[in-house]
């Protein structure tokens, strides 16, 4: 079972309608991206990287991918997710977890 962080509770709205990848990395991480439209239309992200134990080990959350629809910005959040994921694999089991929330991130 996930421990959530502060990051995703803050984002959490059971009110909106979101998509979710769910995905369990070669190195026993799990992933999960999740995208969605707020109230007014901005697409939003939230992406979380998780230990073999459910560890919180990064969750970050976008209030807005401006000129992203929903399928884009699951892309884009996937690519990083495995990206940190991978990064947070070649610390070892002894890595800190970083939480916290990124709002501005740029595409690749």
């Amino acid at each position: 079972m996930r421990s959530r962080g502060q990051t995703y509770w803050d984002w959490a709205d059971a009110q909106l309608h979101s998509r979710t990848h769910t995905e369990v990395l070669e190195s026993g991480l799990t992933i999960d991206v999740q995208v969605r439209l707020s109230r007014v239309g901005a697409t939003q992200m939230f992406i979380g990287v998780y230990g073999p134990d459910g560890a919180c080990l990064h969750e970050e959350a976008h209030k807005a991918r401006p000129g992203q629809s929903m399928t884009t910005a699951m892309l884009w959040g996937v690519a990083l997710a495995r990206d940190l994921g991978a990064s947070h694999a070649t610390l070892g089991p002894n890595a800190k977890a970083t939480g916290g929330a990124t709002e501005n991130r740029t595409s690749p």
